[in-house]
């Protein structure tokens, strides 16, 4: 696989209009599955609760390829959100910051939990990454990876 070269960095407030555009794009395919597409409020959820000192943005020369969203917790990193711009996906970039948040979670020695969407391969990629089913309800799915694990 030939794999782009990319950067790690943290985001500024500026960022989080083009944050919003590829969360619905990267969104956009799992939620019209389900018949939840609303752009708008896709939108309005993620700029509603963005706070730039949690968010990381993945670099692809000078371009935004996608972001992730780490809440960091007394007890746990909850990952709010990892989105790579479709133009990007399958180049390894997602799981190279999960493994990357997994090895800071290692270090200092907590968990990390996420919810992803019912129905979205998302879920098979969080699986893949080592992360365990931990409940369900109608709309998400919660996982955690255990340092350790």
């Amino acid at each position: 696989m030939s794999r782009k070269i990319y950067r790690i960095e943290a985001a500024a407030e500026a960022d989080a209009e083009r944050l919003a555009d590829i969360r619905v794009e990267a969104m956009r395919p799992s939620l019209e599955a389900v018949g939840r597409f609303d752009p708008l409020r896709a939108r309005e959820r993620f700029l509603g609760s963005f706070v730039a000192t949690d968010t990381r943005i993945i670099l692809v020369e000078e371009d935004i390829a996608g972001f992730f969203v780490v809440r960091r917790r007394v007890d746990h990193f909850y990952l709010d959100h990892l989105y790579v711009s479709p133009a990007y996906q399958g180049l390894g970039l997602g799981r190279d910051s999960v493994e990357g948040l997994k090895a800071e979670a290692e270090a200092m020695g907590l968990p990390i939990r996420l919810m992803a969407l019912n129905g979205s391969p998302a879920n098979n990629f969080y699986l893949a990454c080592g992360f365990r089913f931990v409940s369900q309800d109608a709309l998400d799915t919660v996982y955690a990876w255990m340092p350790g694990a």
